[in-house]
């Protein structure tokens, strides 16, 4: 069995798990050389680490029962992607309308901002330009198609 086919087998795992709490979602599953099984898990209010625990644990035990890696020889972690991790569904857009990005396109151009919304098409991000009597607020529309990649940054 290939990777991908793992992937698949615990992504339909995952679903089943969330299957009654729908405020919950799947971002991404990974699985790096040595079967270090990375699952990403979010919520539209966020997601704690009682409830990863909560997933992780009947995860682990179908894997195990599955004997999806020879020997047993895998790790699981399920966790939120984090803020070092880019922003991969519509519904992650939505639920950080209001905070600030860094937003990639695919042609090379960073603009940083406030997400002020998010279609199913694209997102608008409010950059300011300048300060004082020389400050500018530009309104960016993208598609998601001219997106390479969209982080929340962290402000202090």
């Amino acid at each position: 069995m290939n990777a991908d086919q793992a992937i698949d087998i615990i992504k339909k795992l995952i679903l089943d798990l969330l299957a009654d709490q729908l405020q919950y979602f799947l971002v991404e599953v990974k699985i790096k050389p040595t079967n270090n099984v990375k699952v990403y898990l979010d919520g539209d209010q966020g997601i704690t680490i009682e409830k990863c625990i909560s997933i992780n644990r009947p995860l682990y035990k179908q894997l195990e029962e599955m004997k999806l890696f020879p020997n047993d020889d895998f790790s699981l972690e399920v966790s939120s992607p984090g803020l070092d991790e880019p922003l991969k569904l519509h519904r992650q857009y939505v639920k950080n309308v209001g905070r600030p990005v860094e937003v990639i396109l695919k042609d090379g151009v960073k603009v940083e901002g406030k997400l002020l919304a998010a279609t199913e098409e694209g997102i608008t991000v409010e950059e300011v330009k300048g300060k004082n009597k020389k400050k500018e607020v530009l309104a960016h529309e993208f598609l998601f198609d001219n997106i390479k990649s969209t982080k929340l940054q962290v402000v202090f």
